[in-house]
């Protein structure tokens, strides 16, 4: 399984492929700037999270585990068997470590879309560029044009109407191919563990150039 395809980490890695134009920022009706502003003031008071993930790829495939996340920048993606992989954010970068062959592929975490969701304070509509957003009665769903030096796609945040609570997201690349991951079971402001959050960046460097 490939980082396009676990968790939509990166849009498709692959620098000087097709790229999107430039998507503007809507204008939005007070009752969705109210409904944005109230998902921010929700959102960054959550300093730590931890739960259920499960994920849809492109494929059809489907992937289950747990995540623990520590803003600012650090989150871990355990898969369940009969996957093998972690996913590590350290605040700077992201890891994608494959547990049986014992290798890892790092990507810095500010050309991932994950950069938005570990944000210290996020606020979406100053610090991303929002190309739409839907109020309905039990969801919001707020669309972002994702440009990085890697490549550009969509993120579509989906939180509930009432909590405000993160209830999926979904990356689409550029070819139109999503990946949605969808969290449940969630515990918030817990504790956690430093050491869920360290990449082994010895790990490449004992192995060499391929």
């Amino acid at each position: 399984m490939t980082l396009g395809l676990s968790l939509g980490v990166s849009m498709t890695l692959l620098p000087g492929g097709s790229t999107q134009a430039h998507a503007e920022t809507v204008p939005m009706t007070m009752d969705e700037a109210e409904s944005l502003a109230s998902v921010n003031k929700y959102f960054s008071s959550i300093k730590t999270m931890d739960g259920d993930f499960i994920q849809f790829g492109p494929d059809g495939s489907q992937a289950e585990g747990k995540f623990f996340m520590a803003r600012p920048g650090k989150v871990r993606f355990h898969y369940a068997a009969p996957a093998r992989l972690d996913i590590i954010a350290d605040g700077k970068s992201v890891s994608v470590r494959d547990r049986k062959l014992a290798t890892q592929d790092i990507w810095p975490l500010s050309q991932t879309p994950l950069r938005f969701l570990l944000a210290d304070d996020l606020d979406l509509r100053r610090d991303t560029k929002v190309t739409g957003i839907s109020v309905e009665p039990d969801l919001i769903t707020v669309t972002i044009s994702d440009e990085t030096a890697f490549n550009s796609g969509i993120l579509t945040l989906i939180f509930d109407a009432t909590s405000h609570e993160l209830k999926q997201w979904t990356v689409t690349d550029t070819q139109g191919y999503d990946t949605t991951v969808a969290i449940y079971n969630v515990n918030r402001n817990g504790a956690t563990d430093p050491d869920w959050f360290k990449i082994d960046y010895r790990e490449n460097s004992r192995k060499g150039p391929n």
